[in-house]
């Protein structure tokens, strides 16, 4: 399997698919690569290269104590766009992944990326503050840590009925996607999933949001349980100077997987316009 090795020695594995316009991919806590599955085979078979990689303590990357912060994970996609001479490329990035796209973008893509999508994306920032009122309060976030120190494989079967929206009424869980979600979590280590809990919530964006200068479609469904769009989404779009917004009513967190029929050549149009 590929794998680049940061400086500080920590190895990151990455898939790296087909020919033409570089499309790299961003998942989001505590997933993998492998969360970009549909997308992956979506956009090889309309011809572009696809790339995807498991982040420093996720996936099949190394697991290592430290580098477990968004300027390192920024650093890290700078590697990988440097060892695969990624140019004029396409960054779109889930939940944690999009803001780790928005500070690549902002301070490793100059003269590399020709555009960027975030979707239900973490930026600006997640919890409340005295400059961010409409955030999450401390405590959301100290719950999940606790949850997760306590029963990781329990929370993480949990966390995917919010995630996908399968707790609404009406709503039919897919069981494929949950034990899918479940597989991917329990392959990273816990350490830095607990540790990516901070990075999420607590990473202020803003400035990497104002001083992206390529164009960036924001995508956000209106019942996301995880990331609330209107603290998210509706704020982002107001900063970047080339942004564009994309609300999709009744679509939950997870709608890249369960509504991938909608999003993908959503997704197509805005590279290709």
């Amino acid at each position: 399997m590929p794998y680049i090795t940061t400086k500080d020695g920590t190895q990151l594995f990455y898939k790296d698919w087909g020919q033409g316009q570089p499309i790299v991919f961003h998942h989001g806590w505590p997933l993998s690569a492998d969360d970009w599955d549909n997308q992956m085979l979506f956009f090889l078979q309309h011809g572009y290269r696809v790339i995807a990689h498991d982040r420093r303590g996720h996936g099949r990357s190394s697991q290592p104590t430290h580098g477990h912060d968004m300027d390192t994970y920024a650093a890290d996609v700078g590697a990988l766009a440097e060892a695969l001479d990624l140019r004029d490329a396409i960054h779109i990035g889930h939940s944690t992944g999009g803001g780790e796209v928005a500070r690549y973008v902002a301070r490793h893509g100059m003269g590399r990326v020709a555009k960027a999508v975030l979707v239900s994306a973490v930026p600006p920032i997640m919890v409340k503050t005295e400059n961010n009122p409409g955030g999450l309060p401390i405590e959301v976030f100290d719950d999940l840590r606790n949850q997760l120190a306590a029963n990781r494989a329990q929370f993480y079967r949990e966390v995917p009925m919010p995630f996908y929206g399968f707790n609404r009424p009406g709503a039919k869980t897919l069981d494929g996607v949950v034990d899918n979600w479940w597989r991917q979590g329990m392959m990273g280590a816990v350490n830095a999933h607990y540790e990516c809990i901070k990075v999420f919530s607590e990473t202020d964006f803003n400035e990497d949001l104002a001083a992206i200068e390529v164009p960036v479609l924001v995508m956000h469904g209106d019942d996301d349980q995880i990331v609330p769009y209107a603290d998210a989404a509706l704020l982002s779009v107001k900063i970047l100077k080339q942004g564009s917004l994309k609300i999709y009513p009744g679509y939950p967190h997870g709608m890249l997987t369960i509504h991938a029929d909608v999003i993908n050549p959503d997704l197509l149009a805005f590279i290709r316009g």
